[in-house]
């Protein structure tokens, strides 16, 4: 029994020996590569794009756009002053050529007063000052009448006369202010109104004309004194034009009716404005000096020259 103790001692010495002689040999050998975790493949990044509105087919200068001409591409680049919707730019008129798949920026379109003005209409500057403009209180957007006073000069203004020359003439400019800088908002319309006059006067005003009265409103400035009259924007009244004589052109047309720009291009005398239209009736024949009235040659003897003089017209008879 002792003796078979022993043998099981041994045998477990033997083991505790090469459990030992294992694990030394186990440290001897380098440690495995540790295996590090590869980061998953990041898909490329999409490349950011920008609606812009762009030409397809080229645009000429001054001319207006047309909704066919136009498209929204997606861009890498987004252009200062660039359109995103097509809307924006149907009937803006280029200011000089642009070619197939150009981006359309604000800088190339027309701006400006020009952009406020209704089909018909032109912008007109008239000299203003504090009267002339109630004390300096008109603001462009505002509606003003234009009243004009002439004084009789014996020729063409037999009498003194004032009356309202334009009705509800709309405010472009007045000075250094203009409806095309104003802001936006209603709050930036609001503070526009509450700032105090300018130090500078104003000098000039600005109004949207309809292109057959802007004979009149010359005519009014040059040969009289013009003054605005401010009203409220809801006050819709003009006169009847019905009620009065129409004002005669200066160049006879040859049918009738006349179109606006016809009626402008035909032009206005200062005898008819100051007249009301009948100046025509009202018309004194020119005085006719002696040496113009024709001589009848049967009262002259024969063999004899009479020279006519019809103003700068000199003619001979002989009889």
């Amino acid at each position: 029994m002792i003796r078979f103790s022993k043998i099981i001692a041994a045998v477990l010495v033997l083991l505790a020996l090469l459990l030992i002689g294992y694990a030394w040999l186990l440290s001897r050998q380098p440690p495995p590569p540790v295996a590090t975790p590869q980061p998953h493949a990041q898909p490329a990044a999409a490349e950011a794009t920008f609606p812009v509105v762009v030409a397809t087919r080229p645009l000429p200068a001054g001319q207006a756009i047309d909704a066919s001409a136009l498209r929204v591409a997606q861009l890498t680049i987004n252009p200062g002053g660039a359109f995103m919707a097509v809307s924006e730019v149907v009937g803006r008129v280029p200011v000089f050529d642009l070619g197939v798949g150009a981006p359309l920026l604000e800088n190339q379109l027309v701006s400006g007063l020009s952009m406020r003005l209704e089909v018909g209409e032109r912008a007109v500057a008239v000299k203003a000052d504090e009267v002339m403009g109630v004390g300096n209180n008109v603001r462009p957007g505002d509606f003003v009448d234009v009243f004009f006073a002439l004084k009789a000069d014996g020729k063409d203004v037999e009498r003194s006369q004032s009356r309202l020359l334009l009705s509800r003439m709309r405010v472009l400019a007045f000075g250094s202010a203009s409806v095309d800088g104003m802001p936006a908002s209603a709050e930036g319309r609001g503070s526009q109104r509450a700032q105090p006059n300018s130090n500078q006067p104003a000098r000039t005003a600005v109004l949207a004309v309809r292109v057959e009265d802007v004979n009149r409103l010359a005519l009014g400035e040059a040969h009289g004194r013009l003054l605005l009259a401010l009203r409220h924007p809801n006050d819709t009244t003009e006169p009847d034009p019905s009620l009065f004589s129409e004002l005669q052109t200066a160049l006879q047309p040859r049918g009738a009716p006349v179109a606006p720009i016809d009626r402008a291009q035909a032009g206005l005398t200062t005898q008819d404005l100051a007249a009301g239209g009948s100046a025509s009736s009202h018309r004194r024949p020119p005085p006719i000096s002696v040496a113009a009235r024709p001589v009848l040659a049967a009262a002259l003897p024969a063999g004899h020259e009479v020279e006519i003089i019809r103003g700068d017209r000199r003619d001979t008879v002989r009889y």
